[in-house]
């Protein structure tokens, strides 16, 4: 009998909200490695990163203007990473940086369609559970696309 797939629980606290922002991750093993941060809420972030990492390991997240963040890696597949914050953001500081991104530019849209399309194409080899994180992955960055591409488009009506 065929096996069901296993379809990873919903966990998060709080829903994540589409940023493009330059990041490093550091750990104990090497040193400081580029990431992007591709969504984000108060309590953790979803990056972009190629250094490999261990579930359950504890990293280092600079953005800058922002404090630097001490954080669990709660989920890795391929070159994206679920990262939890071990303190939450403040809300006056996440409201900042959404402030300092109101609008998305046309090229961090180009990366989203981008990276739902990479994702789609990693999860036609990837087991299982790593299926239905990139499944998700790619709807969500599909998703965030058009609606940020609509607010742009609302926004040049607007003017």
């Amino acid at each position: 009998m065929a096996q069901a797939a296993k379809v990873p629980v919903e966990r998060r606290k709080t829903e994540r909200t589409a940023l493009r922002l330059s990041a490093m991750l550091r750990d104990a093993k090497r040193g400081r490695v580029k990431a992007r941060v591709i969504d984000m809420s108060t309590n953790g972030c979803r990056v972009e990163c190629t250094a490999p990492v261990d579930d359950d390991t504890w990293v280092w997240l600079q953005i800058a203007g922002l404090e630097n963040q001490f954080c669990r890696v709660a989920w890795h597949c391929q070159e994206f990473i679920g990262l939890e914050f071990e303190k939450p953001l403040a809300e006056a500081v996440f409201n900042k940086l959404l402030a300092d991104q109101s609008v998305l530019p046309d090229n961090a849209i180009k990366d989203l369609r981008s990276i739902a399309t990479r994702a789609h194409w990693l999860a036609r080899s990837a087991d299982d559970e790593q299926i239905a994180i990139l499944a998700d992955l790619s709807r969500k960055c599909a998703v965030d696309a058009v609606v940020e591409g609509l607010r742009i488009g609302q926004g040049a009506k607007a003017r």
